[in-house]
């Protein structure tokens, strides 16, 4: 008896990761990456949005397509504040609760996910541009393979 089986490549997405640390507005922050990295960061459509029984999170996602040479650049907000609500005997009660993204990595305040094929020589030197900006306090590249959570960067 013949046996066929088919064989399901699993396609993992090539990009390369930053963290980034800042006490800088999403908006302010693109800005700055705009002038310095010569891009055109922009404010997505929609933000990276989870949602639970009695919350939402929503993250808000920058992102800029460079055609020229096929990368995608991504700045994604780590954490979000969540407001839950609560109805106990007719009073209504709300509390704020902050959510990290990638939850092994708190301190981080933004990261940047470039999509694309490229050596990791490009990835120091977008880093070394960043730390130049005076309102950074670090950035530094972040390998992807030891998050846990590295599922929620795909999109």
């Amino acid at each position: 008896m013949q046996i066929h089986s088919l064989g399901l490549d699993v396609f993992e997405e090539e990009y390369s990761l930053i963290g980034i640390h800042t006490t800088l507005e999403d908006y302010k922050l693109a800005y700055l990456l705009n002038k310095k990295l010569g891009i055109k960061l922009s404010k997505s459509r929609e933000d990276l949005e989870f949602e639970e029984i009695s919350s939402q999170a929503s993250f808000s996602i920058f992102d800029y397509v460079d055609k020229e040479y096929d990368y995608e650049y991504f700045l994604i907000a780590n954490s979000a504040k969540i407001e839950t609500y609560t109805k106990p005997n007719e009073l209504l009660l709300s509390s704020e609760l902050k959510t990290y993204l990638i939850s092994e990595k708190k301190k981080v305040d933004f990261f940047i996910k470039i999509s694309g094929s490229f050596n990791i020589n490009f990835t120091l030197q977008i880093v070394e541009k960043i730390k130049e900006i005076n309102t950074i306090i670090t950035s530094y590249s972040i390998d992807k393979n030891s998050l846990k959570s590295k599922d929620f960067l795909t999109f």
